[in-house]
């Protein structure tokens, strides 16, 4: 029985032991913790709730205790001011300027990403032009900063960007809107320089507003230059309304901030045929009001039910390269197939005695180009929509001048024109080396035209009968008398 007892005891004393366990473990639960906190909690906001309502009571009959509340507020605004002034000044001594021109891409400068802020990426929507704004979203409200005064090396001129409250130290801050372009090329030449400028007429025209810069930076290899081609200048003047102020940082020692800044580094890349056509309507409708230029001479003539179709055949002369070997006979050939039409009046101007506005006065009465390959042909743009163009090339092009030979066919198409083919002269100077040689280019390039009389007669007679067609159905439509953004 003792036995008996004893197990029994033991049986209790187990139990008991696993009860003390289990509430134990009840105790340190996470329930139960949760609500012994939640209470304790509620009394210490409470209780401060409540000492701080005695204080501001007592506070009302006590001045000392409102003057060392103000104190010290005044010390954490204080600290507050000394924090900011501190962030400043080490934002300001942030701000790190990197090279215009990245070396690392000068063997592929036009080839995939360039070299010219090279750090920074465009704003690019389809068919639309790519393009930089500062500040933006891109830029996480920053300014463009640009400390890039070498006309020599643009690998001395260097960009940064900055916040607007702590630009770089002795930065001068320009306001208003700048226009920073990079020309792979050049900006005396007009189709290399209009190259550069048509993505900002695309900017400036595709926004809705029409807004005009207050200066213009123009850099070449990330060189500052301070002046554009006369023609240049001309056309850039009559799309914006007024003269260009081109930017040399005169009297600016340090780094140039800009207020806003649009920069234009990929030409007319990326842009869609439609939206190009759309600058260049721009252009060529600003460009005949800045010329005054009447169309009087260009457009159908009325008489009764009857309506005189005139076409302006015009005949464009290089002089030096690329110009024709007998002008004289090349004349001839022209003006005699001219003359066979009812209403074509046949034109003889060289590219070079011509000013701005006379070259706009003479394509927007012109139908039918006819010129050398040659910068001169970028004037097609001020003929009206659909004109013609006959474009003519010295012995060796076709294998040699790579896609450049074909600028003429790209920008007919973009401005709306019709490119009539290119005849190419199959005689022309020897090349001392084998034929497919690079070094062959540099003599060809410099040759003249020959020409075929026959071939030459048969191609223009058929391009002014179906001009003559064309502008016959044509003949009761209206011209567009008003200019996107005027």
């Amino acid at each position: 029985m003792t036995k008996n007892v004893l197990a029994e005891t033991q049986k209790n004393s187990s139990k008991s032991k696993k009860r003390s366990s289990s509430t134990s473990i009840s105790l340190y639960s996470p329930k139960l913790s949760l609500v012994i906190l939640v209470p304790c909690v509620i009394i210490f906001i409470f209780l401060q709730t409540h000492t701080l309502i005695q204080f501001v009571q007592s506070s009302s009959s006590s001045p000392s205790s409102w003057s060392f509340l103000s104190k010290w507020n005044n010390i954490n605004i204080n600290n507050c001011s000394l924090e900011l002034k501190a962030m400043a000044v080490k934002l300001r001594n942030s701000v790190t300027f990197l090279p215009l021109k990245d070396l690392r891409y000068d063997k592929t400068a036009l080839q995939g990403h360039t070299w010219f802020m090279s750090s920074m990426y465009d704003t690019h929507e389809e068919g639309e032009v790519q393009y930089q704004h500062f500040p933006s979203v891109a830029s996480e409200g920053r300014l463009l900063c640009i400390l890039g005064h070498d006309n020599h090396d643009g690998s001395w001129n260097s960009y940064a960007l900055a916040w607007p409250e702590t630009l770089p130290y002795n930065a001068t801050l320009l306001k208003g809107l700048t226009f920073i372009s990079y020309n792979h090329y050049n900006y005396d030449n007009i189709w290399h320089g209009l190259s550069a400028m048509v993505p900002f007429v695309a900017w400036h025209r595709r926004l809705g507003s029409c807004r005009i810069p207050n200066r213009w930076i123009l850099y070449h290899w990330g060189e500052l230059r301070t002046k554009m081609g006369s023609w240049l200048g001309h056309l850039m003047e009559a799309t914006y309304g007024g003269a260009l102020n081109i930017e040399g940082f005169d009297g600016i020692e340090g780094p140039a901030c800009f207020e806003e800044a649009v920069v234009m580094r990929h030409n007319e890349g990326g842009m869609s045929r439609e939206r190009r056509m759309e600058v260049y309507d721009l252009m060529r409708c600003k460009a005949r009001v800045y010329c005054n230029v009447s169309l009087v001479d260009g457009d159908p003539v009325v008489k009764g039910k009857d309506v005189a179709v005139i076409i302006g055949l015009t005949l464009f002369m290089r002089t030096g390269a690329r110009s024709f070997r007998n002008d004289s006979a090349v004349v001839e050939i022209f003006q005699g197939e001219c003359l066979k039409v009812e209403g074509c009046r046949f034109r003889v101007a060289y590219s070079n005695n011509l000013s701005f506005c006379d070259q706009v006065s003479l394509m927007s009465s012109t139908d039918i180009l006819v010129s050398p390959h040659g910068a001169q042909l970028t004037n097609m743009f001020f003929m009206d929509r659909n004109s013609s163009v006959m474009e003519f090339f010295p012995k060796g092009w076709l294998k040699l001048a790579g896609v450049g030979q074909f600028v003429y066919h790209w920008i007919a198409s973009w401005s709306g024109m019709r490119h009539r083919g290119a005849w190419r002269d199959p005689h022309g100077d020897d090349c001392p080396y084998p034929e497919d040689n690079r070094r062959c280019f540099s003599i060809y390039k410099a040759s003249k035209i020959g020409h075929n009389a026959t071939f030459f007669g048969e191609w223009v007679r058929n391009v002014l009968q179906e001009v003559k067609h064309s502008k016959t159905e044509e003949a009761s439509s209206l011209r567009s008398t008003g200019c996107a953004c005027d």
